[in-house]
């Protein structure tokens, strides 16, 4: 299984984009799947978290900003992005936490989101 992440790029401060990430493979199914950022010089953190059923967690500095989804019919996350800071530039990762035969973790190859001032 490979996830497939697109949509990062440029945006200036308060404007908007979308990420994807789509889990390509056969026979799995999906438990949840998640974004994470690393910036320069940062730890990689959690961003947003959505499970197959649709519960989603949030870190504290993108709620009410940052919007998570999935698509179960095309195994596809998203993370739509709203009113971006500058610190919300970084790498983003797509993670994935899925089921064949056994559970295992998937990570994307990450998208590089960049927000100018």
């Amino acid at each position: 299984v490979q996830l497939q992440a697109s949509g990062g790029g440029l945006a200036q401060a308060g404007k908007s984009l979308r990420l994807s990430c789509r889990a390509r493979g056969s026979d799995f199914s999906i438990n949840d799947m998640a974004w994470y950022r690393q910036a320069p010089g940062k730890q990689r953190e959690l961003v947003a978290q959505i499970s197959y059923a649709g519960s989603t967690r949030y870190a504290d500095s993108v709620k009410g900003r940052f919007t998570i989804s999935i698509d179960n019919a095309k195994n596809t996350v998203y993370l739509q992005m709203n009113s971006l800071k500058l610190e919300d530039t970084a790498v983003y990762y797509c993670y994935a936490e899925l089921s064949q035969l056994r559970k295992f973790d998937a990570w994307g190859q990450g998208t590089l989101v960049t927000v100018s001032s």
